[in-house]
């Protein structure tokens, strides 16, 4: 059977207390709710020490449903948990976990950022953490601000910004307010399950509606067609954009990869759907998993052009801080025979590091690897008539009309 192993700060392994190479600078340190908190180094370099041996032998225990095969411990924990194989008995995994829902009243909604090497500086998440469950998610290590895992914990503990709408009529209200393009579900999917209660994400478009302010919206989800006459109107003024992410087009993959998004084929409906409702559409095949699924590259671009999309973007797999040893422990688990193979790909395509933060680098790797897989997004780009009008055109920020503007109508 196995059992959780408390290990204090710094004591994994010997290489990590001398190790030279730290863990890549990432914004997520920086993030105002770390403030105070001490970062344990150990938790983040146990995954570069990590035995794939040893953890193809005492086989995690996946959830159905669930992305994250543990509930690791956060970077900001004094002690860690390593799940031990004492070789004994057989270990029964857990049926379920359940989701549970909690109110997280917001201050602000709207957050800025200045990389360069993305194309947005607003964006408003109506959710913290995702059931979606992705397993590769790059937003997951934020739940370690609420002191909680970014495994399991990051896709069963939801928090719902319930006040989004207030909050962002408030903000575009505000005197002086410049309006700019905002872009919804930058960290988590705004439309994610529970958005079918919750209805935040609605609640955001509507304001969005009724100021005329541009954005762009990104999802894996086919509920989004429930709000399918915002984005219908607003579109013919230049006022929205859509993002759908394509991962794979195989359903096993989608169950193991990121188990509770909508399949493939809803998701290419979707496509269909908002490109005949005259809605700019860029599916984003993201991220592309050497020898996992970056073989469907090729065939993602064309079932996605052939739905309607317009543009597309890639993005090569993205592993900062715990999501490693996440991602480790989900390669082993469903891919035990080539999980070495896939993370040395990965190394190679990151100068031997699992990750890299730099701007202009971190979205598309380096080497033989990522310079091939790019060469082949291009190839596919010109054969399939995609970005034709790249870059897109802007949304229109003239239109945006604050309260003081709609009062003089009348």
């Amino acid at each position: 059977m196995t059992y959780d192993k408390l290990i204090p700060s710094g004591a994994h392994h010997d290489k990590a207390k001398h190790r030279k190479d730290k863990q890549p600078k990432d914004k997520y340190l920086k993030n105002k709710h770390a403030k105070g908190k001490q970062v344990n180094e150990s938790v983040l370099s146990h995954a570069h020490n990590i035995d794939l041996n040893e953890l193809v032998t005492a086989s995690t225990l996946a959830m159905k449903g669930r992305g994250a095969v543990s509930n690791s411990s956060n970077r900001y924990d004094s002690e860690s948990m390593v799940k031990i194989d004492d070789g004994w008995t057989a270990e029964v995994a857990s049926t379920s976990v359940q989701t549970k829902l909690i109110p997280a009243p917001s201050k602000t909604i709207i957050s800025s950022n200045s990389s360069p090497d993305i194309s947005f500086s607003k964006s408003i998440n109506p959710y913290r953490g995702c059931e979606h469950g992705c397993i590769y998610c790059y937003a997951r290590p934020t739940h370690a601000f609420w002191d909680m895992s970014p495994g399991l914990d990051f896709e069963t503990n939801i928090f719902v910004k319930a006040n989004a709408a207030e909050m962002l009529e408030q903000t575009l209200n505000k005197p002086g307010y410049q309006c700019e393009p905002i872009c919804i579900g930058a960290n988590t999917d705004p439309y994610q399950p529970c958005e079918r209660t919750e209805r935040v994400t609605r609640g955001v478009l509507e304001v969005m509606q009724k100021h005329r302010h541009p954005f762009s919206i990104i999802t894996k989800s086919d509920l989004m067609l429930r709000d399918i006459e915002i984005y219908e109107e607003m579109a013919r003024d230049k006022l929205c954009s859509v993002a759908v992410s394509l991962t794979t087009l195989s359903n096993e993959t989608k169950r193991k990869l990121e188990p509770r998004t909508a399949s493939p084929a809803a998701r290419l409906r979707l496509i269909e759907q908002l490109s005949l409702a005259g809605v700019p559409v860029t599916v984003l095949a993201a991220p592309m998993i050497p020898a996992v699924n970056d073989h469907e590259m090729e065939a993602i671009l064309a079932s996605a052009a052939n739905a309607g999309a317009k543009y597309a973007e890639y993005i090569f797999l993205r592993l900062p801080l715990e999501i490693e040893m996440l991602f480790t422990e989900w390669l082993t688990e469903h891919y035990p025979g080539r999980a070495k193979h896939v993370m040395s790909i990965v190394r190679q395509s990151r100068e031997g590091k699992s990750y890299q933060s730099g701007f202009h680098t971190r979205m598309k790797g380096r080497g033989v690897f990522a310079d091939l897989l790019h060469q082949r997004f291009n190839i596919a780009l010109r054969k399939l008539g995609l970005n034709e009008e790249y870059p897109k055109s802007e949304l229109n920020t003239r239109a945006f009309q604050p309260a003081n503007q709609q009062l003089q109508l009348f």
